[in-house]
């Protein structure tokens, strides 16, 4: 039997939407799995993990259009000390978007380090609308793909898969604008703070 690394590449890793992607795919998976957050890992640690594993699930957001920085760091590091052990990389990427294809920039980007460092490249899972996905009444679309790779993984095979809430583009924008406008509420920022430039004062 192999053995999964499961690598979370949030930069709120402990308290992410990440963390809970990468739970379900651990309760899914048929191998062996572990998890290490990359924000508070240290880049040896990880590679010395990957020696240890067959397959390698990546799971992290999209942050503007790409990968974010813990996701970044290790990939340099890996290029400087890379393990000896190269194994199958997987990826399991979620945006605020609706549309699970935004994220394809941040696949393109893993897939061109794998090419580059010799990992082969494993699945991939783009989940859409990833902030709302998990407490809605369509959580068991995101639960049945993560089942998907977990099975792909398990078996070696190589899919491209992706989901997202059957709703329109219109009530989609209505409710995340509701949403981030009270989650603004909260923090005492308002609608027309939260669309300017500044941050804190500077532009």
């Amino acid at each position: 039997m192999g053995k999964v690394l499961i690598l979370n590449g949030s930069p709120r890793a402990p308290r992410s939407n990440s963390k809970r992607y990468g739970a379900l795919f651990a309760r899914y998976c048929a191998l062996e799995t572990e998890t290490m957050e990359l924000l508070r890992s240290d880049p040896k640690e990880v590679a010395a993990r990957m020696e240890e594993a067959d397959n390698v699930l990546l799971v992290f957001p999209l942050y503007a259009d790409a990968i974010p920085v813990p996701v970044l760091r290790t990939f340099k590091a890996l290029e400087a000390r890379p393990p000896q052990n190269r194994p199958t990389i997987s990826i399991l990427v979620n945006c605020g978007f609706m549309e699970p294809e935004q994220s394809d920039v941040a696949v393109a980007m893993v897939e061109l380090f794998c090419k580059r460092q010799g990992y082969p490249m494993g699945s991939v899972l783009e989940i859409g609308s990833g902030e709302a996905i998990l407490d809605q009444p369509f959580r068991f679309l995101a639960q049945w793909r993560i089942k998907a790779l977990a099975r792909a993984v398990s078996g070696g095979r190589h899919r491209r898969l992706r989901v997202t809430m059957p709703i329109s583009k219109r009530f989609f924008l209505k409710a995340s604008t509701k949403y981030w406008l009270d989650y603004g509420a909260r923090s005492g920022i308002t609608g027309a703070q939260m669309a300017t430039m500044e941050i804190e004062g500077e532009p």
